[in-house]
């Protein structure tokens, strides 16, 4: 990427707040996002949804080894690691500007030090098989295009023969009753189980303090190996 490119990109930043509350504490994280046409590097809706999953499950994430799949602005993965999770950050190996904004949402949440891995879905690369071990994976909206479905459940299944006791933690806005990953799940030998939103407030529409609707056209599921 030349100068003028890096140039035009940083005068594209919009940083955003999120403020997750509960009964017993508040977590604030600041999230930036690219608005430059080429790159689209936004908060979407599913990664409000799973970040707030992740700070009502912050109690059992605590230093627990949690990689983010497809992190892109890395909410999800941000809040894991400020709740006291051990995490790694990836996205694709052929999208550095990915893993730069990856480095970005580190860098103003103060989390020196976050890894940041580049996996490409599909790939039985050494980058992925080199990984620490892993409890917890997370991945907001990877399941956008249908003819990325296989490539991310391949590196799912992966991960979890790897680490038999992990689990995947991914929430998907459904887009077309034509979509599903059953069929892929049985042939990868994964097994899922859907998550009501309501069973952790994320059932609204101020969700964090955004305008992002939690709503009925967001799902979320664990996936795990099966037996």
């Amino acid at each position: 990427m030349n100068t003028s490119m890096n140039e035009s990109i940083s005068e594209c930043f919009v940083q955003k707040t999120f403020t997750f509350e509960s009964y017993d504490g508040t977590l604030t994280v600041h999230i930036p996002e690219v608005l430059h046409p080429q790159y689209g590097m936004y908060v979407w809706p599913c990664a409000v949804v799973l970040a707030q999953y992740v700070w009502t499950a912050r109690e059992k994430l605590q230093h627990k080894a949690v990689l983010e799949l497809g992190s892109g602005v890395s909410l999800p993965g941000v809040v894991a690691a400020k709740c006291g999770a051990q995490v790694i950050l990836s996205d694709s190996a052929e999208l550095p500007h990915c893993l730069n904004n990856c480095k970005h949402s580190c860098e103003v949440n103060g989390l020196a030090g976050v890894p940041v891995v580049g996996l490409t879905w599909g790939q039985v690369a050494p980058e992925l098989l080199s990984l620490p071990p892993v409890d917890v994976i997370l991945g907001s909206d990877v399941f956008y295009e249908p003819e990325d479905f296989e490539d991310v459940l391949v590196t799912v299944s992966i991960l979890l023969k790897q680490n038999p006791c992990g689990q995947f933690w991914t929430t998907y806005q459904e887009r077309s009753t034509d979509w599903s990953v059953e069929t892929l799940l049985h042939k990868w030998n994964l097994q899922c189980t859907d998550v009501p939103l309501e069973t952790f407030h994320a059932n609204r529409n101020d969700l964090a303090g955004s305008t992002l609707p939690g709503n009925h056209t967001i799902q979320m599921m664990i996936v795990t190996a099966k037996g």
